[in-house]
């Protein structure tokens, strides 16, 4: 039986990244790359004409529409397409720009996690899932509000939480700890009854879990330059 393979248009402006892009997600196993883009207007039109899992779009594309923009609107014809932002600011205020909460399937990627394939890759694949998935710098410069419901978890949850954020899997999180998968999975239980996302589908209380996390939080600043 023959599985079905990740459909993903790249949108990229710079040529040679762009090329680099195809040739390593079409290396790997239950992608392929079914076409490109170097403009935004050109992503929404291929939108429309290959409905792709996923669009990888880098976030500023020449023309009239840069990827973000082409992104709302891929989204509001067609919710069910996974979109991976490529960026080159960590700047959290560029995710929280994301209409996260109005539909499901996006990733906030830096350009410079490109350069390991398997970030990508799980970016793609949470996306195609219907996941929220963060680029761990990103996540790194988050801290929760004072008076937000995060704040109220203890540091292990609210780590395992960042974590999720990051689109990883119980697996994947328990082996960053160091800790037993079963563990994982009783404060991720914990987390969820502390933000009220019982009673859901999994996949449902994940997203809102890591939609929690962002919405509680906000950015640290950078420190000056001596």
């Amino acid at each position: 039986m023959t599985t079905q393979k990740t459909r993903i248009v790249v949108v990229e402006d710079e040529a040679l990244f762009r090329e680099m892009l195809v040739g390593a997600l079409s290396r790997q196993n239950g992608l392929e790359v079914v076409d490109t883009a170097e403009d935004g207007e050109r992503a929404v039109r291929l939108a429309r004409e290959c409905k792709p899992d996923v669009m990888l779009m880098d976030i500023e594309l020449p023309g009239e529409m840069d990827g973000i923009e082409a992104s709302l609107v891929i989204k509001k014809e067609n919710p069910g397409i996974g979109i991976v932002i490529l960026s080159a600011h960590d700047d959290p205020l560029y995710v929280t720009s994301l209409p996260l909460g109005e539909t499901a399937g996006w990733a906030y990627l830096l350009k410079q996690s490109v350069r390991d394939i398997s970030a990508v890759v799980q970016a793609i694949e949470g996306c195609a899932r219907g996941m929220v998935v963060m680029d761990p710098a990103v996540m790194a410069r988050l801290r929760p509000r004072e008076g937000s419901a995060v704040i109220r978890l203890t540091p292990r949850q609210q780590e395992v939480l960042r974590l999720l954020a990051e689109g990883l899997s119980n697996g994947a999180i328990a082996r960053q700890l160091v800790l037993e998968e079963r563990s994982v999975e009783s404060y991720i239980n914990v987390i969820y009854q502390h933000l009220g996302l019982s009673g859901e589908p999994e996949i449902n209380m994940r997203v809102k879990a890591a939609l929690a996390f962002l919405q509680s939080s906000q950015g640290s600043r950078r420190k000056s330059a001596p």
